[in-house]
């Protein structure tokens, strides 16, 4: 799913009811696969300003992931590989429209990747100095670069490496 228009809003309420709708399905399809899936990413975490789209991180025994995968293209999502980070794999999907827009990946319960994920949200979550000073970055780089979502990433960077240093990370 690309990304045309980089648009950053309040915290949604909504957000949470959009991730357990995606999170139901996903149950279905994977069943017992699926060790956890966990609402990541800045809707995850309550007053974030976000993208308003839903990322997840779906956990799995190492030894189940080509299932997992094989599972999810059952229900319309589309491996898209590991898409130059190790320790996730990405989807895109087709035949989702009653759901919210989403970025879904398939981790393996002992990725960095995942670790990276939760650590980052959990810290976000306790930490509402942190929430504001990320919140208002994103909205000053949605601002600046609405169209180029590698500088939005870039200008935003900072903040989140000040919070990768403080969990050791980095």
């Amino acid at each position: 799913m690309a990304i045309r228009n980089i648009v950053v809003l309040p915290y949604d309420e909504k957000w949470k009811q959009a991730f357990g709708d995606i999170k139901k399905e996903i149950e279905e399809a994977l069943g017992k696969l699926a060790l956890s899936i966990e609402h990541v990413g800045s809707t995850s975490v309550e007053g974030l300003c976000a993208k308003p789209i839903i990322d997840i991180d779906v956990v799995v025994n190492p030894e189940d992931l080509e299932s997992a995968i094989k599972s999810l293209a059952e229900i319309g999502y589309i491996h898209k590989g590991n898409c130059g980070i190790e320790g996730r794999e990405a989807f895109d999907y087709s035949g989702k429209e009653h759901l919210m827009d989403h970025h879904l990946y398939v981790c393996p319960k002992d990725s960095r990747e995942l670790k990276r994920h939760i650590s980052f949200r959990d810290y976000l979550r306790t930490h509402p100095e942190a929430v504001k000073a990320y919140s208002e970055i994103k909205l000053e780089a949605a601002k600046l670069y609405p169209h180029d979502i590698d500088s939005y990433i870039n200008h935003k960077s900072k903040v989140i490496e000040k919070i990768y240093k403080e969990l050791g990370l980095i």
